[in-house]
């Protein structure tokens, strides 16, 4: 291929609104190739660590002891981690509240771990919806570029009193450029997109399985009349995962 039919040659030829195209579109293949790699190792992750915990959660390890672990280290609780603290943490400050009935210490105690739900699962959705953007819109971006490419070459061709394919093909190989470039940016957004979405499924489902278990087990604890004798309504020694 010559220096003239060159990608480098064909796009410094190309209209400026042609260039822009190209320009945009090799930009917004950048800037998802970034997310794409951030958010890869964001999900692993959070599945990684959520399924840790959750077997040291369901090992018979003491509740209380495993609280103080998280909440007296220098790293902040993040995904599954969190909505443990947040449970946990607001079920002990409503157990000590005089006058308040199991039923008002579970709704509390739920709607914490809602909230921080909701907080979690938003962060695993970062990015997303830009993806879902760029692999739908970017192949109509390019073919609009191309589009303007061939009409400005049928354009030029009529200011000729014989065409040749010497005479246009330039101008259409530096348009069909930005189709391919839109296709380039698309193809891997949309299979991030769909693969990252799938992650963020499961992640849920295994948020909202916890959530709904750890508070079955501290509803049986909310509304169990027995408590030892000197015993704090927050001890540790109240709150151990069944086996």
């Amino acid at each position: 291929m010559s220096a003239d039919m060159s990608i480098l040659g064909l796009f410094l030829n190309a209209s400026i609104f042609v260039q822009l195209i190209m320009v945009s579109l090799m930009a917004l293949s950048v800037i998802s190739w970034g997310m794409i790699l951030s958010r890869s190792r964001a999900l692993t992750k959070a599945l990684k660590t959520g399924n840790l915990f959750e077997q040291r959660f369901w090992s018979g390890v003491d509740l209380g002891k495993l609280f103080s672990d998280l909440t007296s280290r220098n790293k902040i609780p993040s995904g599954m981690e969190l909505l443990f603290v947040s449970g946990y943490k607001e079920f002990a400050r409503l157990r000590k509240q005089q006058g308040t009935g199991p039923q008002a210490v579970m709704d509390g105690t739920h709607r914490a771990m809602r909230v921080a739900y909701s907080r979690e699962i938003d962060k695993t959705e970062v990015h997303l919806s830009f993806l879902a953007t760029v692999g739908s819109t970017t192949p109509y971006v390019g073919l609009l570029g191309t589009v303007w490419g061939i009409m400005n070459s049928f354009i030029a061709l009529g200011s000729v009193k014989q065409a040749t394919l010497s005479m246009v093909a330039p101008g259409i190989a530096e348009a069909l450029i930005a189709t391919a470039m839109g296709l380039f940016a698309a193809i891997p957004a949309v299979i991030a997109y769909n693969r990252f979405t799938h992650k963020v499924n499961k992640i849920e489902i295994l948020y909202e399985n916890f959530v709904e278990e750890f508070s079955g087990i501290l509803h049986r604890k909310a509304h169990s009349s027995s408590q030892s004798p000197g015993q704090n309504a927050n001890s540790p020694k109240q709150y151990v995962a069944p086996r």
